[in-house]
């Protein structure tokens, strides 16, 4: 069965006078979307790990809010939001590009509740038998704030923040475990696992993220658990893996990743590959995202993508990137890394970053020439790129000094790969007819 929470737990509510959080330090659309749902009576809580970064003092990336109003209830309240999801409904509220997620409390079905297409069967095994598969295909069904805490997957992502007393609101502990400093699992992890095993990754990358202890019940759970990874939709997977690398901490997320097996069912190539070169990889790119307050934009895919792949033998001519088969309909075959997908047009542009890093270091190239590659598409990631991996800081530095000198130039349409959406610049036709071609009427 699964994990269902005890019923009437008394909360911890902490008062304003007793926590550090101040409105201040919310984002301001955010605090419209609390105080328009609190005006008009509904409950309006900051949720998940705005509040645990709010917290530890850290700027969270996102600020998700949790209310009694459903989604279409929240809709009518903000021209500007737009309902999406399947699995279960959500609101994004856009303010130009920025959705603020407004998610309706929601809790887990009990599995006597459950109907059949919840909890499907794996082939071979039959319907009483206790290797059910577990995993949550639908959880369209709502709650109360505390059953929606009870439903989240760690303590310290289980907080509320109540913008109508500003107090915050604990039913999980997770307050005794942000002191201290440790991932603990709500309910029994291998369950939790069960449900949801990318829960298995967000464990390590939380954990490495915010440098705190894993509980040792977690650890036994992903023991017994792991093979199930296998299970997630791989572009979830991936989506994680891009998060981590992004995070700051991806050289200890990996390592902990590896000696608990986690790659293994994901990557045989990255599980047996990893050593020394993919190390010094990650650590350059942790201390370059570490330079920032924010994830730089200058981190993209490609170039996250490639700092995996690179240590482990991928180069111009000879990939280690697997190829599967084209399928009955004539596709052509997808990359990908293990499990892993990986986007051919990301793996393309690696390919033009690593092939600009000979004229790059190249110091004799004239200042003609150096204007010209400043033109290509790719030249600002294979510049990142020599950063990142390069160990060549007087090089970057002259670079640097032509680029101040010479001024910013916009990436040359007519350049391969000068970014998406770009088109050659095309020949205007000259009035008049074609010879032979019809008169004009």
């Amino acid at each position: 069965m699964r994990y269902n929470p005890p019923q009437m737990v008394q909360p911890v509510v902490v008062p304003r006078a007793q926590h550090p959080i101040s409105r201040k330090d919310i984002d301001p659309d955010a605090l419209k979307v609390l105080y328009r749902l609190h005006q008009h009576n509904f409950a309006a809580y900051l949720v998940g790990g705005s509040v645990r970064d709010l917290l530890l003092g850290r700027r969270p990336k996102d600020f998700d809010i949790g209310t009694d109003a459903h989604p279409y209830q929240v809709k009518r309240l903000f021209r500007n939001c737009w309902i999406i999801g399947r699995r279960f409904r959500l609101a994004h509220v856009r303010f130009g590009t920025k959705n603020v997620e407004v998610a309706t409390f929601r809790r887990l079905v009990p599995a006597d509740e459950a109907p059949p297409e919840i909890e499907p069967v794996r082939e071979g095994v039959e319907p009483g038998d206790e290797e059910r598969d577990r995993l949550i295909h639908r959880d369209n069904t709502f709650g109360t704030p505390e059953e929606d805490a009870f439903r989240r997957d760690f303590t310290v992502n289980a907080l509320f923040y109540d913008i109508s007393t500003f107090s915050i609101i604990d039913y999980v502990g997770g307050l005794q475990d942000i002191r201290a400093g440790v991932i603990r699992s709500i309910g029994n992890p291998r369950v939790r696992f069960q449900e949801d095993p990318v829960r298995m990754l967000r464990a390590v990358a939380m954990a490495s993220r915010l440098d705190f202890m894993i509980d040792p019940p977690i650890f036994e759970a992903i023991a017994s658990e792991r093979h199930h990874i296998a299970l997630a939709a791989p572009a979830r997977l991936v989506e994680e893996f891009h998060k981590i690398l992004r995070a700051g901490a991806s050289e200890r997320a990996f390592r902990i990743l590896h000696a608990h097996g986690l790659l293994e069912p994901l990557a045989p190539e990255l599980h047996e590959g990893a050593g020394d070169a993919l190390w010094r990889s990650l650590a350059a790119v942790d201390a370059y995202r570490r330079r920032f307050d924010a994830t730089p934009e200058s981190l993209t895919n490609a170039i996250l993508i490639g700092s995996l792949l690179v240590p482990l033998g991928f180069h111009l001519k000879h990939s280690s990137v697997a190829f599967t088969d084209e399928d009955a309909r004539g596709r052509e075959p997808r990359m990908s890394l293990g499990l892993l997908p990986l986007a051919r047009r990301d793996i393309e542009r690696l390919r033009q970053i690593l092939g600009l890093q000979r004229r790059l270091r190249d110091g004799d190239l004239s200042p003609r020439a150096r204007r010209a590659l400043m033109h290509r598409g790719s030249f600002q990631e294979a510049l990142t790129w020599l950063d990142l991996h390069g160990d060549a800081p007087e090089t970057l530095e002259h670079w640097r000094g032509f680029i101040e000198a010479t001024g910013p130039i916009e990436p040359d349409a007519q350049t391969p790969g000068a970014g998406e959406g770009a088109h050659p610049h095309r020949r205007r036709r000259r009035g008049g007819r074609r010879r032979g071609g019809p008169r004009p009427a």
